[in-house]
């Protein structure tokens, strides 16, 4: 076992495990990335890495300088990823955050020390990120990180993710991942074109109007500028839609195969199954997915133990990602 001086040294370096046995087609292969392995638990943990040391290369924080202060808009798993590094790298943190969100994301901010501001709950993810943007236009002291805009995001991918996966993975054919801020699709996509142009990249998105935890659809009108700045039209080769009963059936699923996970990784594994069954059954392929988060921080949906009616119902009042 290695040893290392930071805990912030084994973000990344993932493994990628074998779900093949959910696969519908015994011609495809489906390959899962565990992110869960990351130390704050999540894919995120990448991206905060990545914001917070480009800050401090552009001067915007200087570490052991005291009284700086980090914002950024999160229901969940950035937040706490960013929680962590700001508490490892000495900055406070104030996470705007809308009041229905489960208590383990609230608990994971203030176990690392983060504030949270609260934002209208019926809002949503959407209203934390206006009101973040509004309280950064009165505090231009304060450090805004915006991860939907920041480079900074996706270059975490297309610097780790990629390369990680066509070196573990070089036989892939088809990335698939969630649609949220677009990061990971737009850096591993990007890398994955690059370095193996046959390479199909897909996103999940839930229908315009319905809650799938960690996801968006464009349609709802909001389109993270990073999306467009990597021109996200023409890198993605398809969209699917994955509907939240289907993500609650495709979390459960993963435990067939010995994997706890959060509920968006449900919902991606439903898009992996949907491209598995587009491939012809005289064609080989290899789908490499992410597994976004592990399930301990989604006891509280009850998305195992509770009638599945009742979970969905549930997922429309309280933000579980």
């Amino acid at each position: 076992m290695a040893r290392v001086e930071s805990v912030l040294d084994l973000v990344g370096s993932t493994p990628v495990v074998d779900v093949s046995a959910l696969s519908p087609r015994a011609n495809v292969t489906i390959l899962a990335k565990l992110e869960g392995r990351n130390p704050a638990g999540s894919v995120k943990d990448r991206v905060a890495v990545s914001l917070i040391r480009a800050a401090e290369r552009d001067g915007r924080l200087v570490p052991g300088r005291p009284g700086q202060i980090v914002m950024e808009p999160s229901s969940g798993n950035t937040g706490i990823a960013l929680a962590m590094v700001c508490r490892l790298r000495g900055y406070d943190l104030k996470v705007v955050m809308p009041t229905n969100v489960s208590p383990e994301r609230r608990q994971l901010l203030l176990a690392w020390g983060a504030e949270i501001i609260d934002s209208p709950g019926t809002e949503g993810s959407n209203g934390a990120v206006r009101l973040a943007q509004s309280i950064a236009a009165e505090h231009p002291e304060w450090v805004f990180l915006y991860q939907y805009a920041n480079p900074a995001n996706p270059l975490a991918h297309y610097e780790t993710t990629g390369p990680e996966i066509l070196a573990d993975v070089p036989e892939v054919t088809h990335f698939v991942a969630g649609l949220g801020t677009s990061g990971t699709l737009m850096g591993v996509g990007r890398y994955l074109k690059e370095h193996k142009p046959g390479v199909q990249i897909w996103a999940v998105e839930p229908p315009s109007g319905e809650i799938v935890d960690g996801l968006r659809s464009l349609d709802d009108g909001y389109i993270p500028p990073i999306f467009i700045d990597n021109q996200g039209v023409d890198l993605l080769d398809r969209k699917v839609v994955v509907r939240p009963r289907e993500s609650i059936e495709w979390t459960r699923a993963m435990t067939q195969v010995g994997l706890f996970v959060g509920i968006s990784s449900g919902a991606i594994m439903a898009g992996a199954v949907k491209c598995a069954l587009t491939i012809p059954e005289d064609q080989a392929a290899t789908i490499v997915t992410i597994v976004c988060d592990d399930g301990w921080k989604y006891l509280s949906t009850g998305a195992w133990s509770d009638d599945i009616d009742d979970v969905v119902e549930r997922a429309k009042r309280i933000i579980y990602f």
